[in-house]
């Protein structure tokens, strides 16, 4: 298939196009013409079933994707792990037997990079624990969170991050996103502040304990944090599939759920543990695999929050073709993308036109940086790839997007030519 060789689809901007083709080509340029010279633009729209580019503008020149880097992290999970994949946040036990009502040693909560796990979610479990008859326990409340390494902050796994968006603690064992509300009283008024928590671990194992406490089972230990033992069992878990996670990352641009996922894939991927370089070789491994154009990309997280990461439209694009492909990932990942002028960070985009537009897509945003990248099924019933990535230093944002938009409208209107159709128009 033509994504394995990016070369070709080079080779295929120059040769003779149909004059829909043509036409297209024109419009587009012109949009680009309305942009400040100095913008970098990197562009590649391509038909998957004829191997056809339609455009294309500097598809091997690396560039920052911003969060179209989450495309990389969504794909890679769906490849590693399959839609059905289960996070979970599990309650252990390392005995095994408490027909007396007693659990004479240690209970764990342990998280697998459950990443929307939340305090309802707890009060859940620890009901299950009640119904189980269980009502006393001898020994400590330990959190774990050894699925991922102990590094929480992108500052320490990230050389010279200088990230302008600061996310809670990345951590394998997560509680209300790592987040809790605090309220307190300045200049005689009630103010309310939203804090991280610093050591995930004991936060969860303490709001375990109270809640068990609360449920009427009494707790003898100490709040503690440590791995699981091996042979501990699970008496009470909580799952998301994974399909369900990529939604509310791709179709909202969830930094922190793509942060957690991006380490889920590090450790599934290698066995060991969740960590930055775990990740960073199973997407680059997954790309290489997959025979996707890799040169000039460095990925370094898993929501495009950091400039250092660099993709080429032409990776994009063949990321994109890969999945295409996929009868096993497709659903999934194409029901994970944001539905222009419906839902997710493109519901009020492309959503002025008359005509309806079929887009499926992802958003990327920083400072002075724009793309976007998806599947169209145009007005004629064509599927096509799109990527186009702005970095500017001039102009508005909005009037980047506009671009963007203008040119999905324009490719929606394509329409490949059969060679009766260019002979009756007179080439």
């Amino acid at each position: 298939m033509l994504y394995r060789i990016l070369f070709l689809i080079i080779v295929l901007t120059v040769q003779g196009f149909s004059s829909g083709t043509k036409e297209v080509q024109k419009k587009i340029i012109n949009v680009l013409d309305g942009l400040a010279s100095s913008t970098k633009t990197a562009i590649l729209i391509y038909n998957p079933l004829t191997e056809d580019t339609i455009y294309s503008m500097n598809p091997t020149v690396s560039m920052i994707p911003a969060s179209n880097t989450k495309l990389f992290t969504t794909a890679a999970a769906l490849e590693i792990m399959g839609g059905d994949y289960l996070l979970s946040t599990q309650i252990l036990t390392d005995d095994t037997v408490f027909t007396d009502s007693t659990l004479n040693g240690n209970i764990y909560v342990k998280g697998l990079g459950n990443s929307m796990f939340t305090q309802s979610d707890l009060d859940s479990l620890v009901r299950v624990i009640y119904n189980m008859g269980l009502r006393k326990i001898t020994g400590n409340v330990k959190g774990d969170d050894t699925f991922f390494d102990n590094i929480y902050t992108r500052d320490d796994w990230i050389d010279d991050e200088k990230a302008n968006v600061k996310l809670p603690p990345v951590s394998a064992l997560i509680v209300d996103r790592n987040t809790k509300y605090i309220t307190r009283i300045r200049r005689g008024r009630r103010r309310h502040y939203k804090i991280f928590i610093d050591n995930p671990p004991l936060y969860a194992a303490k709001l375990l304990k109270e809640k068990l406490i609360d449920a009427g089972i009494k707790v003898e230990g100490k709040v503690r944090k440590g791995k699981t033992p091996s042979t501990a069992v699970v008496i009470a878990q909580s799952n998301i599939e994974l399909r369900d996670l990529i939604k509310q990352i791709n179709k909202h641009s969830d930094n922190f759920l793509a942060e957690c996922l991006f380490k889920t894939i590090g450790a599934v991927a290698s066995g060991k543990q969740g960590n930055s370089f775990y990740s960073t070789q199973a997407i680059l491994t997954f790309m290489e695999d997959n025979a996707i154009y890799s040169h000039g990309t460095a990925v370094v997280d898993g929501s495009g929050i950091s400039r250092f990461d660099q993709i080429t439209a032409g990776a994009i694009v063949g990321l994109l073709e890969k999945v295409y492909f996929d009868l096993k990932n497709f659903a999934d990942f194409y029901n994970s993308l944001s539905i222009a002028g419906v839902d997710g960070t493109l519901e009020d985009r492309m959503d002025d036109s008359k005509e309806h537009i079929n887009f499926r897509g992802k958003t990327g945003t920083l400072n002075g940086v724009s793309s976007l990248s998806g599947y169209l099924t145009t007005k004629y019933g064509d599927d096509l790839i799109v990527s186009i990535v702005f970095e500017f230093q001039k102009g508005r944002l909005k009037a980047y997007r506009k671009a963007q938009d203008k040119i999905i409208k324009i490719i929606n209107n394509w329409r490949e030519e059969s060679p009766e159709d260019i002979k009756l128009q007179g080439y």
